[in-house]
């Protein structure tokens, strides 16, 4: 698609956005687009990010990817990603911009609903965002939640690999237990950071009131402590904040799970869904929800199964996805103090670690 950059619409650590306009007189159809865009020498955050979007187009809850190329501007060789333009702003500027930069209960349900679909397709195709937060939920012109920023996105691992490895990936207030004390970065991840969004809906506060780095690492990685629940929720929202707050991912609810718990379940929003192989985005789990993480021994899911998604590069028509394949995966510690370390200091880049405030608007 031929294309003009238009006025600037902001911009984050992994690349600068601006409108984008079709040349062609036909292209008065296309939906409106914004092109995000890296200098070449250093885009596999955002090719990455491309890569993903083409794996799970289909879903209303997830940006849609529109193309890529690459362009040379002042001089430079910039690396190009179309999106659809999300004409609603971000999360964190729709609760700046509420009266009491909080949510009423009924809309935090209809965000978070939206927000477990979208969920819920990333992991039935085999990946994890691995960096859901409020600057990253998006809202169409429709009020339609669009997951966005898939660029610290990944594959989730296969089952066979025994081998612990992680890039540091995601924004601090938002991690889980597992990922800061033993690098782990899978699905029931998402869960706990979409619990922390939640949690900032309802309050217009982060989840873990902590200014100080190491001291935040330490309390999500090390005891018992969770965060807090808003007490100002009902019983209801309380109790689905139990199910993304549990330390252990293996009994934290997933978002299959979740669709069907009474907090979302039966509120009819928005009736679209996503078909994955003839498979729903919309929860095909059993009518009654569990009450406690204990609950579900005998819980039937394919979640835990193997994606019939398979990630296949060289079949996407881009000219930068075959670079991908020259980038090499980090290596983790083997020591939660190690680890901890390496969160707070040493190795820590700004392309890895990306903070709450990363992004910003100048629309």
């Amino acid at each position: 698609m031929d294309w003009i950059r238009g006025e600037a619409v902001g911009h984050g650590s992994f690349g600068k956005v601006s409108f984008a306009i079709p040349r062609c007189q036909s292209s008065l159809f296309c939906p409106s687009m914004v092109v995000k865009s890296s200098s070449a020498s250093c885009s596999a955050t955002l090719m990455n990010e491309k890569l993903i979007l083409d794996e799970l187009k289909g879903c209303p809850q997830i940006i849609n990817c529109l193309g890529d190329s690459y362009t040379y501007e002042n001089g430079e060789k910039l690396y190009n990603v179309l999106l659809e333009y999300a004409s609603g702003g971000d999360f964190s500027n729709k609760l700046k911009n509420s009266g009491d930069h909080i949510l009423p209960e009924f809309e935090v349900r209809k965000y978070t609903k939206s927000l477990l679909k979208g969920l819920h397709f990333i992991h039935k195709s085999g990946y994890v965002h691995c960096d859901i937060k409020l600057q990253n939920i998006l809202l169409g012109q429709d009020g339609q939640v669009k997951i966005a920023d898939f660029g610290l996105a990944k594959r989730s691992k296969s089952r066979k690999d025994d081998k612990l490895g992680c890039e540091l990936r995601g924004t601090p207030l938002y991690m889980s237990p597992e990922m800061v004390t033993g690098g782990e970065q899978e699905s029931p991840a998402d869960i706990w950071a979409l619990g922390c969004v939640l949690v900032e809906m309802a309050t217009g506060n982060p989840a873990w009131k902590c200014s100080d780095m190491t001291r935040l690492l330490m309390k999500i990685g090390v005891g018992g402590q969770l965060p807090e629940i808003p007490e100002k929720l009902s019983e209801e929202g309380k109790d689905f904040l139990e199910k993304c707050f549990v330390k252990d991912p293996r009994k934290r609810w997933t978002a299959e799970m979740l669709l069907n718990h009474p907090f979302v379940a039966g509120q009819n929003y928005d009736d679209n869904t996503v078909t994955l192989k003839d498979q729903t985005c919309e929860s095909g789990t059993p009518s009654t929800s569990p009450r406690c993480p204990f609950d579900f021994p005998d819980w039937v899911s394919n979640e835990s199964g193997k994606s019939s998604v398979a990630c296949s590069i060289t079949s996407l028509p881009s000219p930068a996805i075959q670079e991908l394949l020259n980038l090499n995966g980090g290596s983790w510690s083997t020591t939660p103090a190690e680890r901890l370390r390496v969160l707070v200091g040493e190795r820590r880049t700004e392309s890895e670690w990306s903070t709450a405030d990363g992004w910003v608007s100048v629309r």
